[in-house]
This record gives C-alpha cells, sequence and structure tokens, in this order.
C-alpha cells in the first residue's frame, strides 16, 4: 500500500490543525506566563524567570564547548586524503594487513581500520567504490553566471573522479529567457568535463505544487532516474547530492559521502549531511548579516557533533534509489530540505537516519543591492527557515495515530516530536525574554516593595555577563573559521569582525525571535506560506 506522505492542501482535520496551532500557542503562552505570574506576584514571576535564564547560560556554555569541538573535529575531517582512504576500500584485505599496526592521529583513522577489517572480512554485501556514482542536482531560479560558475567549479575541482559525476542544473521556467540563455551557455562550456551535463527545465504552474525548490528537486530527481535507467546505471549504487545555486562543496566533499555509504550497511536508509557555512561572501556582507550567517554556521557546526538531534538542512545527499521509492521531495512545502527529514523517517518507518559528514559545503551569506534590501531578504530567509514549524502538525498527528506510525515506537517519536516542537518554541521566546524579561516582574508590581522584582534587572546583567564569556569563545573561532581577506579590503576590516557581535541581542530579537514568530502566526491562522521566495544573490565587484 502506497504510504501518505503528502502534506494535505485545502482544509485540515480537526488535530493536523491543532498541532499547527500548538507551536505559536505555546509561544504567546509562554511570553504571556511571565507577565501574568508577576502581576501574581513578583516571586512566581522571578522563579519563572530564573529558569529561562539558568537554561539560556547553560546552552550558552554548551554551545561554547561543542562549537570549539565541531571546529576541531571539522578541520581534522578536512585534512584527511579521503580519496586515499576509498582506494583502500578497493582492496580492503591488502589494506588491512598494511594499517592494523599503524598509529595515525587522523580523523577517524581507528574506525577506518575497522572498516577495513569488516569489509576484508565480507566476500560481498557492499558495493565497489569503482562503481560509485555522484549525481549533482544544482537548482537555479533566476541567479547569473558569477554565481552558478562558481558552485559548478566547485563540483568539477572535487577529488571525486569527473567521469564518476552526473551533474544535472535544475531552472526554472519562471526564470524567464535570461535563465534559459545562462543553462544553455553552462551545458556548452562543461559538456565532457563530467560524466554528462543534462539540464532539466521544471515547468511553471504544475498542479498540486507549491513555488518552490522542492517541486523543482522533484521534477529534477525522476528525470535522473529515467537517465540512469537508460544508461543502464545500477541505480543503488548512484548517491544525489542536492546544491543551491550558491554552495560551492570542499574538495573531498563527494569522497567523504561515497566512504560513508559504501562501508555503511543500511546505506539506502541514510542520508549524508555537511556542514553548511555562510562563509562565501562573508567579507562582503554588511554586520548585521554577518552575525546572522557566522551563527548559523556555529549551529551547523554544534548540530553535526550531536548525531541524535540532526536533521537534512540545505545541501545534503540521499541515495537515488531510496530517493525513486519515496517519490523524491516534498511538492507541498517550502522547506523541503528540513521536511525531508521526515519524509524519510515516515517512509521507512523509523528505520533512517542522518549521517553526519564532517566536512564543509559552503554558502553565501545574504547580500542585496543595499543595506535596506540586505535587511528585509535576511528577514525573508530566516521567516522561511523558520516555517519548519509547519512540520510540527506533519509528525503530531502521525506520532497519535497508531495506523500513521506503522509500528513505529512512541516513546522514540515522541523524542524526536518533542525537540522539534521545543526547538520552534525556543526560537521564539527566548531572546525577549532574556533581553527584557528582567524589568516584568518590576513593572506589573510597581508599588510592591519585593526586593527580588526590583533586583533582577542587575541579577539578569550579572547572568549575561557570565553567558557573554560563551559568545567570546565563538567570536574567536569565528575569527579562524573567516576565508582569507580578499585583497580589496584593508587588515583594518577584521577589527569590525569582531566589533560586529555587538548586535547580537538585536538581530537575536529581530531575526530569531519576530521571524518565528511570524512563522507560526501564519500557521496558527491558516495563511499558509506556499511560495519559496528566492533569496537574491548579489555578487559584490
Amino acid at each position: 500500500m502506497r504510504k501518505n506522505l503528502e502534506i494535505p492542501q485545502g482544509k485540515r482535520t480537526k488535530l493536523y490543525r491543532f498541532f499547527e496551532i500548538l507551536p505559536g500557542a505555546i509561544s504567546i503562552f509562554a511570553i504571556a506566563l511571565l507577565f501574568v505570574l508577576s502581576f501574581i506576584d513578583p516571586i512566581f514571576g522571578a522563579i519563572y524567570l530564573f529558569f529561562v535564564i539558568s537554561t539560556t547560560l547553560v546552552k550558552a556554555v554548551s554551545v561554547a564547548y561543542r562549537t570549539v569541538q565541531g571546529y576541531n573535529v571539522m578541520k581534522r575531517a578536512e585534512s584527511v586524503n579521503w580519496r586515499k582512504r576509498i582506494e583502500d576500500l578497493e582492496n580492503p584485505h591488502e589494506a588491512f594487513e598494511r594499517l592494523r599496526d599503524k598509529d595515525l592521529k587522523e580523523y577517524d583513522f581507528e574506525q577506518h581500520v575497522s572498516n577495513l577489517r569488516m569489509m576484508a572480512a565480507m566476500s560481498e554485501g557492499y558495493p565497489a567504490p569503482a562503481k560509485i556514482y555522484h549525481a549533482v542536482i544544482m537548482t537555479a531560479y533566476n541567479e547569473g553566471l558569477e554565481t552558478l560558475k562558481p558552485s559548478i567549479e566547485a563540483v568539477k575541482n572535487t577529488s571525486f573522479p569527473n567521469e564518476k559525476i552526473i551533474f544535472m542544473f535544475a531552472y526554472e521556467e519562471r526564470g524567464g529567457e535570461e535563465m534559459e540563455e545562462n543553462a544553455n551557455k553552462l551545458r556548452e562550456q562543461y559538456k565532457g568535463v563530467f560524466h554528462d551535463f543534462i539540464l532539466s527545465k521544471h515547468p511553471a504552474d504544475l498542479p498540486n505544487e507549491v513555488v518552490g525548490k522542492g517541486p523543482n528537486l522533484t521534477y529534477a530527481g525522476a528525470k535522473l532516474a529515467e537517465y540512469v535507467e537508460k544508461k543502464h546505471i545500477p541505480i543503488e549504487n548512484v548517491i544525489v547530492t542536492s546544491l543551491d545555486s550558491d554552495n560551492r562543496m570542499a574538495e573531498g566533499y563527494l569522497d567523504v559521502v561515497a566512504y560513508e555509504f559504501i562501508v555503511h550497511p543500511n546505506r539506502q536508509r541514510l542520508s549524508y549531511q555537511p556542514v553548511s557555512l555562510f562563509m562565501n561572501n562573508i567579507w562582503d556582507a554588511p554586520a548585521p548579516t554577518r552575525v546572522i550567517a557566522v551563527s548559523n554556521s556555529f549551529f551547523n557546526v554544534i548540530t553535526t557533533m550531536r548525531p541524535h538531534v540532526i536533521r537534512n538542512f540545505a545541501s545534503h545527499s540521499q541515495p537515488l534509489q531510496a530517493l525513486k521509492a519515496m517519490d523524491f521531495w516534498s511538492k507541498r512545502t517550502i522547506v523541503e530540505d528540513g521536511h525531508q527529514f521526515w519524509r524519510s523517517l515516515f517512509f521507512f518507518d523509523g528505520d533512517y537516519g542522518v549521517l553526519p559528514i564532517r566536512v564543509p559545503i559552503y554558502q553565501d551569506a545574504v547580500l542585496d543591492e543595499n543595506l535596506i534590501k540586505t535587511m528585509k531578504a535576511q528577514f525573508i530567509q530566516v521567516r522561511r527557515w523558520y516555517y519548519g514549524a509547519s512540520d510540527v502538525a506533519y509528525v503530531g498527528v502521525r506520532l497519535f495515530s497508531k495506523k500513521e506510525r506503522r509500528g513505529m515506537a512512541f516513546w522514540p517519536l515522541f523524542a524526536k516530536f518533542w525537540r522539534l516542537l521545543d526547538g520552534h518554541v525556543t526560537l521564539a521566546i527566548m531572546a525577549p525574554i532574556v533581553a527584557f524579561g528582567g524589568w516584568v516582574p518590576a513593572i506589573m508590581n510597581i508599588s510592591s516593595r519585593a526586593m527580588v522584582a526590583h533586583s533582577l534587572p542587575a541579577v539578569v546583567s550579572v547572568v549575561q555577563t557570565v553567558a557573554s564569556i560563551g559568545l567570546l569563545i565563538t567570536v574567536l573561532v569565528s575569527l579562524k573559521m573567516l576565508p582569507k581577506r580578499p585583497k580589496k579590503y584593508k587588515k583594518g576590516k577584521g577589527l569590525f569582525m569582531v566589533l560586529q557581535w555587538i548586535l547580537m541581542p538585536v538581530t537575536s530579537i529581530l531575526y530569531q525571535s519576530i521571524a518565528a514568530f511570524y512563522a507560526q502566526i501564519r500557521l496558527m491562522t491558516g495563511f499558509y506560506m506556499e511560495k519559496f521566495d528566492v533569496t537574491k544573490k548579489v555578487v559584490k565587484k
């Protein structure tokens, strides 16, 4: 029986609407509760506030630790010769005998030797490295060649053999004549560079589709599956990587994915998630978007160190056989990347995971023609990300329906659901409560002489100062993560890379809390976001 994986259209059931309303309702309640408790008794408000602030403090310490840890692991993973490791898999018995007694300090070297031991003991059960193909689907709307070509060049310059890379340029009919011309120019330039360079033009206004990246990916994926079948390439040996037009993968990325695909027996039920770093144009972006870009990069670095919470984000890789079986990506959501985790989880009845690939794919920070347009574009981007709160309903109705769970255990799925819900509520409430919550008990009890109410702002300030130590650590790590300063900028530009962090409280409220509330209220009111507002890609000359 075919599984119903798609997001409903039109009128939702009462249960579905309940879960759509839930994130926004809890977020509003969490803010209102501080005022209500403070009005009843400032002590109650203070206790509630201390609970929230202490949670923030613990998270700040954890963020600092995980950032340093994740950065070090990422740099070690990047330094590995992954091409050589794949060559070891060609003859695992010989490689195991050669490496078994060595004590190299490389990233995951002991695991590599263990993989060789496992494969040497098996006569079959894993694909030969020489038979692995990568298919890269790059989606585009109206971007110029100055954005598109560096991303394609990055794929070309990976250490994985180009003759085993199928490149599909998936562009939108909505992009117009200029996009059509650019697509044809790219096909001519890169003809013969890869195993093949294929164009896929996604038609406009197809039924049952939102205006977004998911329908384009799905259309291209179906076309790719047809191509693989026609060329008699074993579909089970093809790994698909989705790329945005500004995504530039690290040199070893495709080799790392191929390596992990080969050594994991459940390879078809895994997706492979790189570290997304918004660093391509970080020196060109204005200070507010730099803070947001680096903060989001930190979040992705931290997440890669917590495999139990990692989900698909932006670019990711997944086997073509699995994608075809589940009808590729959703055509009914503008957040197809994060939603792909839940879609895959339910298709495979819970037997699905996301494997962290600890090498980066670099992306652009938001940059438009001027500061005002850039600030607006940044808000549009993050409100789209935070519309991932729509997955709360998608997961919730399946969690509380034994039929929809299809044998999945309730409590492990509930833990995933809770982390999803908690993450979106935290995005909405944490910044304003930390910034202004200390004044609420005193304001709500102006005549009260309760010392605790009037001393709260000072106490919160002390806690914020302690938490800023964690911020200082992340600032230092951010300086190490920066790409080389372009010659057009003077050395003094580096000072602004430090001073920019004074904007953190402002960006947290404007581009985190308000954007999250915007998305959640849209869900509460049934005013659904069904158009993917493309972030304009401006290249600063």
